[in-house]
């Protein structure tokens, strides 16, 4: 037991816990759950948050235990994946604003893989599973992490009851500012990316700056 308690590694789990509710931020993915299942059904929306999670905890459970090495394997950087999310959240915020169908088209299965990455796995998560779990160990940033995607699940699970008691008038009008938030949110994204990248790859920077001369 002892040997036990100590891979387990307590102090690291709290701080991991509490450093991934943060970052995961489950009360701010649900507002967004709700816009992007707005008009769903009970049965479908329930469906779609089992998923969303579902998907969340594979893609972290793969990021924690082989992250940075798959990431190299297609060649992608950190950096590179937190622009691509920042130009889906973009798409998917102009299709809350405007009602345009840019990334759904009427099918579910789009709302719910995009709910699960990278809204509730984005590039945030990633990256602090990938250091978590070289700084501590995958059982500890397991453990961690499942604290607060329990919590996502049973917030989305329930977001029918929050529809209901609220209303389709007073989700629409608040669909409108999460969309907003995400709007900004993707332009951060790809601001922070690119910067990084640039900061990471001044020689590259340098030569494309010169190719364009």
């Amino acid at each position: 037991m002892p040997g036990h308690m100590a891979f387990l590694d307590l102090d690291g789990l709290f701080y991991s816990a509490t450093l991934l509710f943060f970052i995961f931020d489950p009360f701010a993915s649900v507002p967004v759950f709700i816009a992007m299942t707005k008009g769903y059904d009970e049965k479908a929306l329930v469906s779609c948050a089992n998923r969303a999670v579902l998907v969340a905890v594979l893609l972290f459970i793969i990021f924690v235990f082989i992250g940075q090495p798959l990431l190299d394997l297609f060649g992608i950087t950190v950096d590179g994946f937190r622009v691509a999310g920042g130009l889906v959240l973009l798409l998917m915020s102009m299709e809350i604003i405007f009602g345009l169908n840019l990334i759904r088209s009427g099918d579910q299965n789009v709302a719910w893989v995009i709910i699960a990455t990278p809204i509730l796995t984005g590039p945030g998560v990633i990256t602090t599973a990938i250091i978590l779990a070289v700084q501590y160990n995958p059982l500890t940033v397991l453990l961690a992490g499942s604290f607060s995607l329990v919590i996502t699940w049973f917030l989305m699970r329930n977001a029918h009851t929050v529809t209901r008691i609220v209303g389709n008038q007073v989700i629409d009008i608040f669909s409108k500012v999460v969309g907003l938030l995400i709007a900004a949110m993707a332009i951060e994204y790809m601001f922070r990316g690119a910067t990084d990248w640039m900061a990471n790859n001044p020689h590259t920077l340098l030569n494309i700056i010169i190719g364009f001369v």
